[in-house]
């Protein structure tokens, strides 16, 4: 049975001052994690507070296993290919 990945990630950017500041780092974050990983992703909520960047990510996995591990992933590379801190994190398997 082919399961849903979700992986919602909330990140912290200290040195945001601006929305045009913020929406360079998002749109930074969601095309790398695309297509490094083929998923959908989208900034998915805080969209008008400066310093807060809520992102979500679905991927489709064969089994419940290879969700996990694409969200662990997902995680890391977010960890090393952005300045903000990852400060929350919910998954979801479906």
């Amino acid at each position: 049975m082919v399961r849903i990945a979700v992986v919602t990630l909330r990140l912290h950017a200290p040195w945001v001052h601006s929305l045009k500041e913020k929406r360079r780092v998002v749109k930074s974050i969601l095309a790398k994690v695309r297509n490094k990983f083929q998923a959908s992703a989208a900034e998915a909520a805080d969209q008008d507070v400066h310093q807060s960047i809520v992102i979500a990510v679905a991927s489709i996995a064969a089994h419940s296993a290879q969700a996990d591990g694409i969200m662990d992933e997902i995680v890391r590379f977010v960890e090393q290919n952005t300045e903000a801190e990852i400060v929350g994190e919910e998954r979801e398997i479906r």
